[in-house]
């Protein structure tokens, strides 16, 4: 993982020196001419979790015998989500059941299990390894931000921290894809998300030296064009465009002025300077209300943000008592209290969920509220468990009463994979973009078991569409 520093990446586009095609990529900043016509745009929060969502703890502990025992053979069944009990650790949702979606049996074997994925789980490809040749294609979160354009297309948060190290600080690469062969850049904590996003009305000054900076490396990029032709030629265009977009971008952030202000979370200081002293909690709950913040001013409708991963401290949770790791609990066997501490960690990964939706429903929009026009995934990165199993990974799904998705208030299970019926992540988010107005026949790799077995896997869920 590279840091990037805002500044030094912008001066080295005039140095000549480096592609930005090398680096996290700033060509989606700019809107898409393929902007969706409605006035109200729809967002998304995808909710990356590190270590897969087991099975067993998504089951509801209401069920019938004879639903436990469809559960636990893995069979297709469906029911109505609204007269059951949900898991302890999903139950601070129960007011918003009606709104909720427990989705099981959609296998992510296309994107693979392991320690990561890197893009894979958002693109639905195999990344393997975390290098620029192995990003196939734009992930599934950009796709739908040029079909709701704002002024950051899409926005990208990360509290992962691969590798065990300290938790990583400032912009630096993240996950999602805006292009094939492309890296974004992420916010690695919460002071520099809030500083960047909204530096429009909380440091006027810097912006203004951003902008003076980026008006004067646009004339010197374009000064460079004079002469040269091929793949040079091609390289400094995309870098004048590249920056035409930031300006670009900075020139709607100004228009959203009075409204930035009007969401403007409030950040603790503890989370200055990279917030080394802030707990896990601190860090999620100043997350999540920049979330909220960038949502309702307008900044972005889509945001990306990688909860947790195998590398994140989680000694400042409560109930750690013997300090294990992540990584310690997907073993499992390393301590006795893994099933616990998995519970412990969703628990505060669904209180940073109820804080979202209880504060879009909050936020007036149109004839009802902004969670009528938002839909919030809580999903596993790698599937069903830690290094897989990746033939499922349960999720779960709040969205409101204007979503084009038909299944809010029920507990699906679909079939399992390699059988007749299964749907894969790629038929997932192939629904997703079908639903909101990109007609593409299919999106993301196809599935191997799938194709051995002659089974149809192209296309999108039709019986999820509204």
């Amino acid at each position: 993982m590279m840091l990037i520093n805002r500044r030094k990446l912008l001066k080295t586009t005039a140095l000549g020196t480096t592609s930005l095609a090398m680096m996290p990529s700033f060509n989606h900043l700019g809107a898409s001419s393929n902007a969706s016509s409605n006035d109200v745009p729809h967002r998304f929060v995808f909710i990356r979790k590190s270590n897969g969502n087991l099975t067993s703890q998504f089951g509801l502990p209401s069920f019938s015998n004879e639903e436990l025992k469809l559960h636990e053979e893995k069979e297709a069944f469906e029911l109505d989500l609204t007269k059951h009990e949900l898991p302890d650790w999903l139950n601070g949702l129960k007011d918003y059941k009606d709104d909720m979606t427990i989705l099981h049996g959609i296998s992510m074997a296309v994107s693979g299990g392991g320690h990561y994925s890197y893009s894979g789980c958002m693109g639905a490809y195999k990344a393997g390894r975390d290098i620029l040749s192995n990003i196939k294609w734009a992930t599934v979160d950009f796709e739908l931000a040029k079909l709701f354009p704002s002024p950051f297309g899409h926005v990208e948060i990360s509290l992962a921290v691969p590798h065990g190290r300290d938790y990583r600080t400032g912009i630096v690469s993240g996950y999602s894809a805006p292009a094939a062969k492309q890296r974004n850049y992420c916010y690695a904590d919460p002071m520099t998300a809030y500083q960047e996003l909204f530096k429009s009305v909380i440091n006027t000054s810097e912006a203004e030296s951003d902008q003076a900076l980026l008006d004067y490396l646009q004339e010197q990029e374009k000064r460079r064009l004079s002469g040269l032709d091929g793949e040079e030629r091609e390289k400094i265009s995309n870098q004048v465009k590249s920056l035409q977009s930031i300006s670009e971008r900075n020139s709607k952030v100004s228009s959203l002025g009075t409204k930035i202000k009007q969401c403007l979370p409030e950040i603790d200081p503890i989370h200055a300077n990279g917030g080394a002293n802030a707990t896990l909690p601190q860090k999620h709950g100043a997350f999540t209300d920049i979330i909220v913040g960038a949502l309702a001013a307008g900044l972005t409708n889509v945001v990306t943000y990688t909860i947790d991963d195998l590398g994140t401290d989680i000694t400042s949770l409560p109930e750690n008592k013997t300090k294990t790791s992540i990584h310690q609990i997907g073993h499992g066997g390393q301590i006795s209290d893994a099933a616990e501490m998995r519970n412990a960690i969703k628990t505060h990964h669904v209180r940073q969920v109820l804080t979202m939706v209880t504060k879009l429903k909050a936020i007036p929009e149109g004839d009802g509220t902004m969670f009528d026009n938002t839909t919030i995934i809580y999903m596993p990165e790698t599937g069903a468990g830690h290094h897989g199993p990746d033939t499922e990974a349960p999720m779960v799904l709040l969205t409101g009463k204007n979503s084009k998705l038909n299944l809010a208030g029920r507990y699906i299970r679909l079939p399992f994979h390699g059988t007749q019926g299964h749907k894969t992540l790629s038929n997932w988010y192939t629904t997703l973009l079908n639903a909101y107005g990109n007609p593409i026949k299919h999106y993301g790799d196809l599935d191997l078991t799938m194709q051995r077995k002659r089974l149809d896997q192209v296309g999108s869920i039709d019986r999820f569409l509204a």
